[in-house]
C-alpha cells in the first residue's frame, strides 16, 4: 500500500527493487528480437502446494505492477555483442538490431542462445538489484529445420473456456487456478514433441506459442508449458489494455501481427498453424495461408463445444482448398494426419 501511495504521489522517486523479466523470443544468426519488462516488484512465486487464497494473492501480484519507465538496459551476448535500449512508459523494452557477429555459433544444439541484461536506470541508496546480471534466452532455429510450428495456447493446448458465458470459465481457469493444476489437453504435449522432432527425430523444428493473454501472465504460462513438458519455444503475448488506455490500438489482431513477423523473420521456412475453433483462429489462419500458399503446410483447429462458433468456422474452412485444414476432436487425430502427410 505504501508503494501504491508513493506511485500516486510521484513516480519512482524511490525504487525498492529492480526486477527484469526477459521474455523467450526469437531471432536469426544476425538479427536480434528480444523483449522484456523492468519492474519495481518482487519475483513472482508460484508454488505447487499453494492453496486457493495464495493463488488469488499471486494472481493479484501479476497485475499489481510498478513499472520503471525510461530506464536504460544493457544487453550483452556471446561474441562481445553489446547494445542498449530504454524502457517505455510501461516498463517494456525491445532490442531489435542487426549484428555482424554470427550468433548461431554460440547457441546450443536446439538453437537457444543465452544473454545477460544489466539495469542502468535510476537507483536509490536502498534499491536492491534482484539479479546482476539478469539472464534470458532467445531462439535461433537450426538451418536444417524441416518446418516451424505456430500454436495458439488458449483452448488449443490448455483448457481455458474462452467461449464460456461471459467468459466466466476463462476468468476462473486463468486467474483463480494454480499453474501447476492447469490440465493440458490430452496428448497435446506429446504431439508437439513429435512435431518438434519432425521426420528425422532431431529436435530442430521451432515451436512458437501465441496467446491473447497479457504479458502479466507470462511467468504463469511459461511455468505451465515447462511443467507439462511442452517443447521450449518463444512465448508471444500482448500488452494488457485497460478501459482507460489511451494508446492507439493495433491495426491488425495480435496473432496475425505476430505470425506475419515470424514469417518475415524466416522467409525460407514452412509452417504448421495450430489453433482452435473458439475465437478467430480459423479466419486469421486461412487468410495467412491464402497470402502465403507455398509456406503453410497445414492448419489444425481443435474443436470446442460451441455450436454457433463451430458453424461459423465450418463456413470458413469447408471451401478452403489452398492449405489442408483439419478440425480435430483429439490430439490423436492430428497425429494421424501429420503421419499421413509426412510431418512426423
Amino acid at each position: 500500500m505504501k508503494k501504491r501511495i508513493r506511485k500516486l504521489a510521484g513516480r519512482y522517486k524511490l525504487i525498492d527493487q529492480v526486477l527484469i523479466t526477459p521474455y523467450r523470443s526469437y531471432g536469426t544468426h544476425s538479427h536480434l528480437y528480444i523483449k522484456g519488462r523492468v519492474l519495481d516488484n518482487e519475483p513472482l512465486k508460484i508454488t505447487q502446494e499453494a492453496n486457493f487464497f495464495k493463488t488469488i494473492k499471486t494472481t493479484y501480484k501479476q497485475f499489481d505492477t510498478f513499472e520503471i519507465p525510461e530506464a536504460k538496459v544493457d544487453l550483452s551476448l556471446p561474441g562481445k555483442v553489446q547494445t542498449s535500449t530504454e524502457t517505455n512508459a510501461e516498463g517494456y523494452f525491445l532490442f531489435e538490431d542487426e549484428v555482424k557477429e554470427n550468433l548461431a555459433e554460440h547457441s546450443d544444439e536446439e538453437g537457444w542462445l543465452d544473454y545477460d541484461l544489466y539495469y542502468k536506470g535510476p537507483m536509490g541508496k536502498k534499491t536492491e538489484l534482484l539479479e546482476d546480471p539478469f539472464t534470458g534466452s532467445f531462439l535461433i532455429p537450426h538451418p536444417e529445420a524441416e518446418y516451424g510450428v505456430i500454436s495458439d495456447i488458449d483452448d488449443t493446448i490448455l483448457h481455458t473456456g474462452v467461449t464460456s458465458f461471459l467468459k466466466l470459465r476463462l476468468l476462473k481457469n486463468s486467474l483463480l487456478t494454480n499453474a501447476y493444476d492447469r490440465i493440458p489437453l490430452k496428448g497435446a504435449a506429446e504431439f508437439y514433441q513429435k512435431l518438434h522432432e519432425g521426420r528425422d527425430g532431431t529436435p530442430n523444428n521451432p515451436i512458437f506459442y501465441l496467446s491473447n493473454s497479457p504479458w502479466n501472465l507470462y511467468e504463469y504460462l511459461k511455468l505451465f508449458l515447462d511443467h507439462n513438458a511442452f517443447p521450449k519455444g518463444p512465448i508471444l503475448l500482448r500488452k494488457f489494455r485497460t478501459p482507460f488506455d489511451g494508446s492507439i490500438k493495433p491495426e491488425k489482431p495480435h496473432k496475425q501481427k505476430e505470425i506475419n513477423n515470424i514469417l518475415q523473420t524466416y522467409p525460407n521456412m514452412e509452417f504448421i498453424l495450430i489453433g482452435d475453433s473458439g475465437e478467430h483462429d480459423a479466419s486469421i489462419y486461412t487468410e495467412i495461408a491464402a497470402q502465403h500458399p507455398d509456406r503453410i503446410l497445414a492448419i489444425y483447429l481443435r474443436s470446442v463445444n460451441h455450436k454457433k462458433q463451430m458453424n461459423r468456422v465450418r463456413s470458413i474452412i469447408d471451401n478452403f482448398e489452398t492449405t489442408p485444414v483439419l478440425m480435430v476432436e483429439s490430439s490423436q487425430e492430428a497425429v494421424a494426419h501429420a503421419k499421413e502427410h509426412g510431418f512426423i
